[in-house]
């Protein structure tokens, strides 16, 4: 670490629970964010602050000017652009230190298991449930950490699905795949702020997966109400059955 660096990242070196070697673990790490929407933004921005090492960055959209009063990553003259590169402008200008890889394709189930396969933490903040169990199946495979965040109306949620820990259950122990609940911004509508609040959420557990401080929300559920600024959080067992993770699928 050069002087630099730890002139910038000083305020949270001084914390015990961090220090030089935490900052070298993020330094070191590898994290993959599917989704550069309202709640990638936050997860982006922080993390490259923090000084997340290499950030990839996965999104086949562009920005467009309803994103706007959510998605802080973006700007207004940046209408058009696709959302990854958009990101990358703000991540460089932010901390340009922190390597950035794009991906504006879709992934395929083996790219995304190679992606997958190559992080440190994988944080997903997209909003349709055919990637969230695709990006869970890969992330058990490859038994890498898995960040889950979303948000809509004026609920948001955020949970880690750690398949290092063999009690951890994944995503697919929550939801059914038959699933088909259309849960986009689009069709119900969301509050700016609730984004950034569970946004910000998912990266302080991908900071504390990398560095292995405290308590992560492993085997967790963390619902917020915005409308009344209450948590609740339940328990996640594990679906001895589920057809992802268990011993007998």
């Amino acid at each position: 670490m050069n002087d630099q660096q730890l002139l910038r990242y000083s305020r949270q070196i001084m914390l015990p629970d961090l220090d030089l070697d935490g900052q070298e673990k993020l330094l070191a790490a590898r994290v993959l964010i599917i989704g550069l929407g309202g709640l990638g933004s936050p997860v982006a921005m922080y993390l490259a602050a923090a000084g997340v090492g290499h950030l990839t960055l996965a999104d086949f959209d562009t920005v467009d000017l309803s994103n706007l009063q959510r998605q802080i990553a973006h700007t207004t003259d940046r209408i058009g652009e696709s959302k990854v590169e958009s990101a990358k402008k703000t991540i460089n200008a932010l901390n340009p230190d922190v390597q950035v890889s794009c991906i504006t394709e879709v992934l395929d189930a083996h790219s995304l298991q190679t992606c997958v396969s190559q992080s440190s933490v994988v944080v997903d903040c997209c909003d349709n449930f055919a990637t969230r169990f695709a990006v869970n199946a890969a992330c058990v495979a490859a038994k890498v950490p898995l960040v889950s965040g979303a948000a809509i109306r004026l609920e948001g949620q955020v949970a880690v699905f750690d398949s290092r820990q063999p009690e951890c259950p994944c995503y697919r122990c929550l939801y059914e795949e038959e699933s088909e609940e259309n849960t986009t911004c689009a069709a119900n509508g969301v509050l700016s702020p609730l984004v950034g609040v569970i946004g910000s959420m998912q990266a302080l557990e991908t900071i504390k997966v990398i560095v292995g401080f405290g308590k992560t929300l492993a085997g967790k559920l963390l619902i917020f109400d915005a409308r009344y600024s209450q948590w609740r959080e339940l328990k996640l067992p594990k679906d001895t059955h589920c057809p992802v993770c268990s011993d007998s699928k």
